[in-house]
């Protein structure tokens, strides 16, 4: 099974342009991002793909491999099927270009599960910490069967607890994908359902289009860089490793 892991790096971001070229330490989010992805040794290949000219020079100062976005995209899937379409790959990896502490063994999990030719599409989720809300619009929530497949993606919060009996476990999703080739060129070629368009989450057009999503259980210290704030939460979290 020949598999790559590819970082969609979109420089300019809606609520915080340019945090890809930002620093943590001495290195830049996405030079992080792209050595972590190569020190994993997972993968027969690790792809940068970018609409920026920083980006790309940034990877190649450092001995990466770099594609160019050729065309505008509505999500990251779109981005990183244009960049495989050509490849000789089985497996794929999206790793977010704005999350640098991103840990091998859930890779390594969401690899084991294209051990079931059914899998089309896994991705990783996180139970709630005491400290997070999972009311949070912001905070995708995930519900699953007893396969851990997924069942729904949500803003909102899911399950709603009405009996209040048992306390219910809140499941985080961490935006991390691993797809089959063929499945991620499916989801380029079907238009935006209903659900996806109300949340505005991509995953869904694959549950809506009938592809499962396994999920796979993680505890790492997540942190997605989408503001500035963020950015200076990574920071302390580097000066703590």
């Amino acid at each position: 099974m020949k598999t790559m892991a590819i970082i969609p790096a979109r420089f300019a971001a809606t609520r915080f342009p340019g945090k890809l070229m930002e620093k943590i330490g001495d290195k830049t989010i996405i030079r992080m991002v792209y050595e972590n992805a190569v020190n994993m040794a997972l993968f027969d290949a690790v792809w940068v793909v970018t609409d920026s000219d920083h980006v790309a020079h940034e990877i190649e100062s450092v001995g990466g491999l770099v594609k160019k976005s050729i065309r505008e995209h509505q999500t990251g899937s779109d981005r990183i099927a244009e960049a495989v379409e050509a490849m000789e790959v089985d497996v794929v990896v999206n790793i977010q270009g704005d999350e640098p502490f991103v840990q091998k063994a859930p890779i390594a999990g969401l690899l084991d599960c294209f051990n079931d030719p059914t899998v089309g599409v896994a991705s990783i989720m996180k139970k709630f910490g005491a400290n997070e809300d999972p009311s949070n619009p912001n905070m995708v929530k995930v519900v699953c069967n007893q396969h851990r497949e997924a069942l729904y993606f949500s803003r909102s919060l899911v399950p709603f607890d009405r009996s209040k009996t048992d306390p219910v476990v809140y499941f985080k999703h961490i935006g991390v994908y691993a797809y089959r080739k063929q499945t991620l060129l499916d989801f380029t070629r079907w238009p935006m359902g209903v659900l996806e368009k109300a949340e505005m989450l991509e995953q869904l057009r694959y549950l809506e289009n009938g592809t499962k999503i396994k999920m796979v259980e993680t505890d790492m210290v997540n942190v997605g860089i989408d503001t500035p704030e963020d950015l200076e939460t990574a920071k302390k979290i580097m000066g703590q490793q």
